[in-house]
């Protein structure tokens, strides 16, 4: 009786982990049962794209050279009278701008850019460049703006600026272009810059902004929205994904709570986002799978946890992926390291226990760093006490059942063994990093 009950139990155990390795390696097809993807999610805003221009395309609004005699000039009185005011409250100045404000031509202004206003077919002030001036002072810069009717371009980033944003920026008609990073703002978002409705380009990086983030923030139609560096917290809004951003940072603030699943709904346009640097916690949501556009996403520095989903290998353009110093664990999957433009991918600092032929062949050639994992025949990897401490609390997630799902036909080169080298790619050349290097003040 007693070895019956024994043969019995060896069996038991042997089929439950023969099942469960079949799950860790779940997918590709067919070993896999079949699971019917769910439908893709689709945005409860919807938006007019392409943008239709602001500006005509042949005009070169930034850099241009002022016209010395540029004739008629719109609103000449109007931007005299504030543009000696702006320079009246001005303390400092270290690289003279205020020196050329005189006469009549404002196009002749440092700082200043003109171009034809397109439904007078007069000169007008098209652009601010103030980048990098360090002026200092009562600057009051939004009454400033608010009296340039025709601008379409207002850049002061790395100046002392502070204040609020006030209302009347939906009067800009022409106005596309803001960058504010690197100044001196406080308080809570400034929902004002909302109100400017042809913004293609908002830059709040770099500030001393506070508290939640708006929900309109996402509902709110451009295509570059930058607000990393600043001290932004509470949970990211639950449509997240509503917006059309193709470039989209909200790194080094502090958001807590997980990655919203609306996500997903931004598949037709998110390009790039950086959520590194914040406090997010829980399991990533299978839903960040539909970003089939997306060519680099950073979740590095936070506190998520949980397994990578099998719907990453939906992600055929992606080329940089980072989700370093996190509590990721379970199987690295053979999908992720399949992806036709694997590039560089940072998985360091997690408990990721196993890795297959694939990733092992992206390892070689440098492009997936697994360092500090939990990974058994591999160099520089956690000590086994460290590992072991970690395993023996319970770590489960919500929504587990999804994490097998794959919501797209893999890519062709996801579900053959490549032969890449490290010669024949041309290496990527993301824009948004850009937006964490501090410009120097």
């Amino acid at each position: 009786m007693f070895p019956q009950l024994l043969f019995s139990t060896f069996l038991l155990f042997n089929t439950y982990f023969f099942q469960f390795s079949i799950a860790q390696t779940c997918p590709p097809p067919p070993t896999c049962p079949t699971i019917s993807p769910p439908p893709r999610p689709t945005r409860t805003v919807t938006y007019v794209r392409p943008r239709p221009p602001l500006y005509d395309l042949s005009l070169r609004l930034l850099p241009r050279q002022p016209f010395n005699n540029p004739g008629p000039l719109a609103n000449r009185a109007r931007i005299l009278a504030i543009t000696q005011e702006l320079k009246r409250n001005i303390t400092f100045d270290p690289q003279n701008y205020t020196g050329t404000w005189v006469g009549n031509n404002y196009c002749l202004f440092k700082g200043f850019y003109c171009d034809t206003v397109p439904d007078l077919n007069i000169t007008g002030l098209a652009g601010i460049d103030f980048n990098g001036a360090r002026f200092g002072g009562n600057l009051n810069f939004f009454r400033f703006i608010t009296n340039l009717p025709d601008i379409a371009i207002f850049h002061a980033n790395s100046n002392n600026f502070s204040g609020a944003i006030n209302q009347g920026l939906n009067g800009l008609r022409y106005f596309y272009e803001i960058d504010l990073s690197n100044n001196k703002f406080i308080g809570g978002f400034p929902t004002n810059v909302l109100s400017a409705t042809n913004l293609t380009f908002v830059d709040l990086r770099f500030n001393n902004y506070v508290g939640t983030v708006p929900r309109s923030l996402f509902n709110f139609d451009t295509d570059v929205l930058f607000i990393n560096h600043n001290v932004f917290n509470r949970t990211i809004p639950s449509n997240f994904g509503n917006t059309p951003a193709l470039y989209l940072t909200l790194a080094s603030n502090n958001f807590t709570g997980s990655i919203p699943r609306s996500i997903g709904a931004a598949w037709d346009t998110m390009t790039e986002v950086l959520l590194l640097g914040n406090k997010l916690s829980g399991c990533l949501p299978f839903e960040i799978g539909y970003l089939n556009r997306s060519t680099v996403f950073d979740v590095g520095s936070n506190r998520l946890t949980g397994p990578i989903p099998q719907s990453f290998g939906c992600m055929a353009k992606l080329q940089i992926l980072n989700m370093a110093h996190n509590k990721f664990y379970g199987p690295i999957p053979e999908v992720l390291c399949r992806l036709p433009n694997a590039f560089n991918f940072t998985l360091s600092n997690n408990y990721f226990t196993q890795v297959g032929p694939q990733c092992m062949r992206l390892i070689r050639l440098k492009r997936l760093n697994v360092n500090r994992n939990c990974i058994m025949g591999l160099p520089f990897q956690r000590s086994a006490a460290d590992c072991a401490s970690f395993f023996a609390r319970p770590r489960p997630c919500a929504r587990e059942s999804t994490f097998n799902i794959v919501p797209c036909r893999l890519p062709a080169a996801s579900m053959r063994t490549r032969t890449v080298s490290q010669e024949d790619e041309v290496p990527p050349s993301p824009r948004s990093y850009s937006a964490l290097i501090k410009p120097p003040h």
